[in-house]
């Protein structure tokens, strides 16, 4: 062993040194502000946790280990939850640290059952699995999956449009185990390890020149869709103040009659709950035939998040969901949702899409509906008992007279962290991404340039340009490489101007968005058999 293989072996031992270092590694890695610039260093963030795991015999050794990494990992790339709110944030980051530990008991028991070496080369498929198992579920906040730390780093994420963000996480979790492989192991094992390190780091290089020298020699003159993103700079706890209303009206009438008049947009796109009154419902039917009033105006089409709500006759309904909140004047119960429509002229009827994918504890407490008592955890930070959940993704058809029918997919802040939910809507025939936000939650954290990034993850998956409009935040459009386009500056009042293009090509990761990590689910069961027959077969011979 060399002496810096034996340097860096001890350091590995260490009892909490070695975690601590990973979880350094691991949160400053993730995307943060624009001159920040770390992510490479995930690709070697967790040798020093697995060196120090490599001796621990006791399952609350490694726990204790484990946890204290990924909760500093929690801690530096999602402090800025708190912000929002302090309870909710603080759960945050002691849940989701604890899910991240799930990986490292399954390595856990297979290295009991047939050693380190062979644990590790499970590791990978044990960790895309559980990322993708865990996302499934309504408690995932989904936002730590290792391969989002890749997303602004452009040239070595390409491939994503084969295997998703899922192929970056294994990727990730291969260079690691070589990495330590090239530590522990003999001069031999040194040199294939770091031939093989070196491989990977030419391969996404070479796919991502192949990707854009094709798209170069392809002359075409692609549609694209004119667009008008309004950023108004409303203060997100002061809109939800009912006086408020009119003012924030009025605000978005004044800057989109200014914007339609100098671009002649085909879209014009307000943020999340832009509107954040129920203005299809009767009492507010007079802001309604205003707001079409102004769409007339205008002459096109307008893409905008508002609050829903939907009537429910009371014996009908037998829900014990306590989002369902009752009307006893009517007999009736309703329901609310963070939801966006798009409105036409000479269009009557709105489209809608109601958020499916809702931020737990924050929109909706999980599994709530199954037991109601659990409402009680709520941290809304609209002074609700929580969203209702919507049901199917909705497909948007815009009608232009510049470049005919265009099909949108529209977004609703947070959902876009789930790869499955935006294929699904891509596979429906989408020829564009929206994505329409509230970030002003977050002050001036990183935070609303960490969920940028990870939507750029989003264009390059599908190969999609997407138009992101936020209320306080980061207003820009993104291109199908993940490129950001046109922008304009955070924490101002203004418009945004630019022509994003279609795209109908389905990519292979779109088509089969959940193929790499079942097959990881798969070969993780097969790997843990071999585990066990290992092991049967040793206490036999001995």
């Amino acid at each position: 062993m060399t002496s810096l293989s034996r340097t860096v072996s001890q350091f590995g031992q260490s009892r909490y040194m070695a975690p601590v270092f990973s979880g350094v590694l691991l949160g400053v890695s993730f995307p943060s502000y624009p001159f920040l610039r770390f992510e490479i260093l995930a690709w070697v963030a967790l040798v020093p946790l697995l060196l120090s795991l490599r001796t621990v015999e006791k399952a609350g050794e490694l726990f204790r280990r484990v946890y204290l990494a990924m909760l500093l990992f929690s801690l530096i790339s999602l402090w800025w939850v708190s912000l929002a709110t302090l309870p909710g944030g603080v759960l945050t980051l002691i849940a989701e640290a604890f899910f991240l530990t799930v990986p490292f008991f399954v390595f856990y028991v297979v290295k009991k059952l047939a050693g380190f070496h062979f644990a590790l080369f499970a590791l990978p498929f044990f960790w895309v699995a559980w990322e993708w198992l865990y996302m499934q579920q309504d408690l995932s906040l989904g936002w730590l999956t290792l391969g989002n730390s890749q997303s602004n780093l452009n040239l070595m994420v390409q491939y994503a449009d084969l295997t998703g963000v899922w192929g970056v996480s294994f990727w990730l979790l291969w260079f690691n185990v070589l990495a330590v492989l090239a530590i522990t192991g003999g001069r031999r094992e040194v040199v294939s390890s770091v031939s093989f390190m070196v491989l990977m780091i030419l391969v996404p290089l070479i796919y991502a020149y192949t990707v854009f020298h094709r798209d170069a020699l392809i002359q075409r003159e692609d549609k694209k869709l004119r667009v008008t993103l309004v950023q108004p700079n409303i203060d997100p706890h002061e809109k939800w103040v009912r006086r408020n209303s009119s003012d924030i009206i009025e605000r978005y009438y004044r800057l989109t009659n200014t914007a339609v008049r100098e671009n002649r947009p085909d879209l014009v796109m307000w943020p999340e709950t832009a509107i954040p009154f129920y203005i299809l419902d009767r009492p507010y039917a007079d802001d309604y035939l205003s707001l079409r009033v102004a769409l007339r105006g205008w002459n096109t089409g307008l893409l905008t998040g508002f609050s829903d709500i939907i009537y429910f006759p009371a014996v009908s309904h037998t829900n014990n969901d306590p989002t369902v909140d009752s009307d006893q004047f009517m007999n009736r119960v309703f329901e609310t949702y963070n939801a966006s429509m798009l409105l036409e002229p000479g269009y009557a009827t709105p489209q809608i899409y109601r958020k499916m994918r809702l931020v737990p504890f924050a929109e909706r407490v999980p599994y709530v509906e199954y037991l109601p008592w659990l409402g009680h955890l709520t941290f809304s930070l609209a002074g609700l008992n929580g969203w209702g959940k919507g049901h199917d993704t909705t497909i948007m058809k815009l009608h232009t007279s510049r470049i005919g029918k265009v099909n949108i997919a529209n977004i609703i802040c947070y959902e876009s962290i789930f790869p499955d939910l935006v294929t699904e809507f891509v596979r429906k025939g989408a020829q564009v991404l929206t994505l329409v936000t509230n970030d002003g939650w977050y002050a001036t954290s990183y935070g609303p340039y960490q969920h940028l990034a990870i939507g750029k993850m989003r264009c390059i998956e599908n190969r999609r340009a997407m138009a992101r409009c936020a209320n306080t935040g980061l207003t820009v459009v993104i291109d199908k490489y993940g490129r950001i386009i046109a922008e304009i500056p955070w924490w101002q009042e203004r418009t945004l101007n630019a022509e994003v293009p279609l795209e109908s090509k389905m990519t292979f990761f779109t088509l089969n968005p959940d193929l790499l990590p079942k097959a990881a689910l798969f070969f993780s069961g097969l790997l843990l058999i071999i585990a066990v027959i290992k092991k049967a077969k040793k206490t036999i011979s001995s």
